[in-house]
């Protein structure tokens, strides 16, 4: 049903996220870091210097968005590609290829318009730390030049809240401001679900020993980490765009955007190609258990399972 299918995308969801956040958040930061502002060489680089500096829960900046925003972005990203699955095969036979791709791609067009406002608040305040670690430093390297002998009070950092950024994108430039790098965003989870939900299907399918019955569990855990791995590899350079494109704050002498083929050009010729693909692990090994135990809840069907409680319950 409906309602389970939402349930399971949501518990899906919360569940991922919460497990794998931290490596998201060295992803932002790693792909944000232009040549000669680099704070972080690499992902374990990110966290250490990221708990040293932020503690233990500054890895999980950001995750309060999120946490309230997945349940809705996985709910209707997972229950569009079965909607979309059923009417494609209406006529009783066999999914093609295409048919799967098209359902993959109505399930990306679907879920940006919770998944854009999400990513938007997220990198704001991921990225935060990043930037007032980047002018830390440089304030100090400023010090120990002009009075090596002195040294100035730091400044007291502050630092927006998802509330905040939100009630000044509202005011200045009105829902839109929530939804600046849509195109961005399309580009990147229409292909990744033209990928994912294909080659998932299929893997999964070679786990089923009856077609009626459900593969096992680690088959739908395993299908959905090589499924979610390969296709968030495939479109890295375009998740660098969408976040170079939805950061709101730059690091000092950081170059900014007006679009996505401005940025993808200064990228080329400032960073080099293999820019596009910053935190292209770090994304392989977010998506990888995140979709792999999204996909085993919403297979398992726990939502199934408490609905046929609740009558039970009140008898």
């Amino acid at each position: 049903s409906l309602p389970a299918k939402l349930i399971n995308g949501g518990i899906a969801g919360l569940i991922g996220v919460t497990c794998v956040f931290p490596i998201d958040l060295a992803k932002t930061r790693l792909q944000n870091q232009q040549n000669g502002q680099r704070m972080y060489s690499s992902l374990s680089d990110c966290l250490i210097k990221t708990i040293r500096s932020e503690g233990y829960f500054g890895m999980y900046r950001g995750a309060a968005v999120n946490l309230t925003l997945v349940t809705p972005e996985k709910a209707i990203k997972l229950a569009a590609n079965d909607f979309f699955r059923h009417h494609l095969s209406k006529d009783g036979k066999k999914l093609t290829l295409l048919k799967e791709m098209l359902a993959g791609c109505g399930a990306g067009t679907c879920q940006v318009i919770v998944t854009t406002p999400m990513e938007m608040l997220k990198i704001q305040l991921q990225d935060a730390g990043r930037i007032a670690a980047q002018k830390k430093l440089m304030a100090a390297q400023a010090q120990l030049s002009s009075s090596p002998a002195g040294a100035a009070e730091p400044a007291v950092e502050t630092r927006p809240t998802a509330t905040q950024i939100t009630r000044e994108l509202l005011r200045s430039k009105g829902i839109a401001g929530l939804y600046k790098g849509l195109g961005a965003t399309l580009l990147r989870d229409v292909p990744f679900s033209i990928v994912y939900f294909p080659l998932f299907a299929n893997l999964n399918k070679l786990g089923q020993k009856d077609p009626n019955v459900k593969a096992p569990f680690y088959v739908s855990f395993l299908s959905g980490c090589v499924a979610g791995s390969t296709a968030a590899v495939a479109v890295n350079p375009c998740d660098v765009i969408k976040t170079r494109l939805q950061s709101l704050q730059r690091g000092v002498n950081e170059d900014t955007y007006s679009g996505i083929l401005d940025c993808t050009k200064k990228i080329w010729q400032r960073e080099g190609p293999m820019a596009f693909f910053k935190g292209a692990y770090c994304r392989a090994l977010v998506i990888a258990p995140l979709f792999g135990i999204a996909q085993v809840v919403y297979f398992v069907g726990i939502a199934e399972f408490l609905l046929d409680l609740l009558p039970k319950h009140r008898a």
